[in-house]
């Protein structure tokens, strides 16, 4: 098993880099408290699989890849949850290639979901059922960002397309 950090090149100063794949509450709480209640928000997740998916010591599911865990385990349930809240796969597609960002960053797939509110996420992920298939999610996952943002359509020189 990879460990869950890696030393950065520079030895003057040395970095860890955390493998990020577990939802933060305090992070959550942070979102929750600078975007308005009303407000749609797209989810941007980007996602790291690992070759085998990481399931620990539990015996209870058998091996399969990361992209397996997470497009055959975890999906399936966590799908219909946020859609049951009004929330929708906005986009999802395949990263080609990076063109700018840190030479060994590497991310396989983007995965965009508008919800209807931010609260909406927050009550996705306090759900039972939900807490229930999380962990495929985590096992899937090397690494992965979960980014809040909305549309913005007031900034001049873009012609935006919205929902």
């Amino acid at each position: 098993m990879a460990p869950y950090w890696r030393l950065l090149r520079d030895p003057k100063e040395i970095f860890i880099q955390m493998r990020t794949v577990k939802i933060n509450p305090d992070a959550v709480l942070a979102a929750a408290a600078v975007i308005p209640e009303d407000q749609p928000v797209i989810m941007i997740n980007l996602l790291r699989f690992r070759d085998s998916a990481d399931y620990g010591q539990r015996s209870d599911v058998s091996p399969c890849s990361g992209r397996e865990a997470y497009y055959e385990r975890y999906a399936p349930v966590a799908s219909p949850l946020v859609e049951a809240g009004g929330a929708k796969v906005f986009w999802l597609g395949k990263v080609l290639a990076g063109v700018i960002g840190p030479p060994d960053e590497r991310w396989d797939d983007v995965l965009l979901v508008q919800y209807p509110s931010f609260s909406v996420l927050q009550n996705l992920f306090a759900n039972p059922e939900y807490q229930a298939v999380v962990f495929h999610r985590t096992a899937a996952l090397e690494d992965s960002r979960l980014i809040a943002s909305a549309t913005n359509t007031d900034i001049g020189g873009f012609d935006v397309l919205t929902a």
